[in-house]
């Protein structure tokens, strides 16, 4: 039962620290556009 009282605060630390990151790409923008990259790879580049 002890370790119990250790896992579940960790817990709440992880969660709220995954929270925040997503908070985060949202709300810099990360999420926009997320086929221009799977479509870059495709483009031929002119090597002159």
């Amino acid at each position: 039962m002890n370790i119990l009282m250790l896992l579940i605060p960790l817990s709440i630390v992880l969660l709220s620290v995954a929270a925040w990151a997503f908070i985060w790409a949202v709300n810099h923008r990360q999420f926009e556009n997320l086929d221009k990259q799977a479509v870059d790879i495709l483009a031929e580049e002119s090597k002159e």
